[in-house]
């Protein structure tokens, strides 16, 4: 919205003797997205209109259409004429993304990197601080008030406790911000909303390598790319975005390592040879060591297959993706996803942690000793 006042889009039009402020024309803006690389062709900048439609974030400016048209018709966005829903979710999501940078813009920040247990947290406060410079800046009247602002935060998920064991409270516990709010979406992120809910519920991990209409020669596989985007790649060494866009000398393996069942088999048994409990891996003297490893995601993904819960495991791994070149192997359990203690969750939370997260991906496991 803000990107199209300032190139002169949403201005005054005049239409049949009558002036609409601050609107739109909707076959100019499809333009804009396909000009601005925010759409790859007009149907998908009208897919995306459409979804900010449905979410209540733009209109006619008569409300003569319940769709978006890519024609000369007028359209506004509603915080630019007050008709903007704001229900208490978007009310506490806005007011988050407002101290969150009046945090980050001050020089010296109560936002800092910490170390709890021996591990590292962005974006980190404690609580006592919070309430303290909630105060300082006026943003609450006293600890009371600015106590239950931290809890709504919290329960609206945009802090948390860094390994997810509190609720918000006046006290030195360690505090950081789950949504990096800087962090650039894309405006196509909204069109996969739905596919990746789907995708985190069905009894696959997102992260699956799975092959897709498997024979002898073919060896594409399907992944999720750290945009959300599902893409299909015919390739088992996952390459650069260069290579993925046609380049002469992709880093293609020609003989695929990893090989999985159909697709109507492709939930396979687990790789333990026996459960293993959150209580057994974290007893003194146990034979498991933990291990921090950073996984900068590709073009395609990240490149291995979580499963199970509770603790949660790695089922199978690329052997020429990123994680395996991190040191991920088969059999690790999950431990910490950027700093969240995971143990306690299921695949499906873990594997949402992940996508929602940022493309440098840094997790602690724990495997056997041999």
């Amino acid at each position: 919205r803000l990107r199209l006042h300032d190139g002169k889009l949403i201005k005054d039009r005049r239409y049949h003797l009558r002036t609409y402020p601050n609107c739109f024309v909707a076959k100019e803006l499809t333009d804009w997205l396909i000009d601005h690389k925010e759409a790859p062709d007009r149907e998908t900048g009208i897919r995306l209109m459409q979804k900010l439609m449905d979410h209540y974030i733009i209109h006619h400016v008569c409300d003569e259409h319940s769709d978006y048209k890519d024609a000369k018709l007028l359209y506004r966005f509603r915080k630019d004429d007050g008709t903007f829903p704001l229900n208490k979710d978007v009310k506490v999501f806005m007011r988050g993304q407002s101290l969150y940078e009046k945090l980050v813009s001050v020089e010296e920040s109560i936002l800092k990197v910490r170390e709890e247990n021996s591990v590292k947290y962005q974006r980190t406060f404690l609580g006592c601080e919070m309430i303290d410079w909630l105060i300082q800046e006026g943003e609450a009247e006293n600890r009371k008030e600015a106590v239950e602002l931290g809890r709504a935060l919290l329960e609206h998920g945009i802090i948390q406790h860094v390994s997810n064991r509190h609720h918000f409270f006046d006290s030195d516990i360690l505090y950081q911000f789950w949504i990096n709010f800087r962090r650039r979406r894309r405006l196509t992120e909204l069109l996969n909303e739905n596919s990746s809910c789907a995708l985190s519920e069905s009894p696959d991990s997102p992260f699956c390598l799975r092959k897709l209409n498997p024979d002898p020669g073919n060896t594409s596989f399907l992944s999720v790319q750290t945009n959300k985007e599902i893409k299909i790649v015919s390739a088992v060494r996952r390459s650069s975005i260069t290579s993925l866009a046609g380049n002469s000398n992709p880093y293609f393996s020609t003989t695929p390592t990893l090989v999985f069942p159909p697709v109507a088999e492709c939930n396979p048994k687990s790789v333990l040879e026996r459960p293993v409990t959150n209580e057994e891996l974290l007893s003194p003297g146990a034979p498991y060591i933990k291990k921090t490893l950073t996984i900068v995601g590709d073009a395609v993904g990240w490149g291995f297959v979580v499963r199970g819960g509770r603790p949660c495991h790695i089922q199978a791994v690329d052997p020429g993706g990123p994680a395996a070149a991190a040191g991920m192997k088969v059999c690790q359990f999950v431990f910490s996803v950027n700093g969240m203690y995971v143990l306690h969750l299921d695949y499906q939370t873990i594997s949402s942690l992940i996508m929602t997260g940022p493309r440098t991906l840094v997790m602690e496991v724990m495997e056997a000793i041999e």
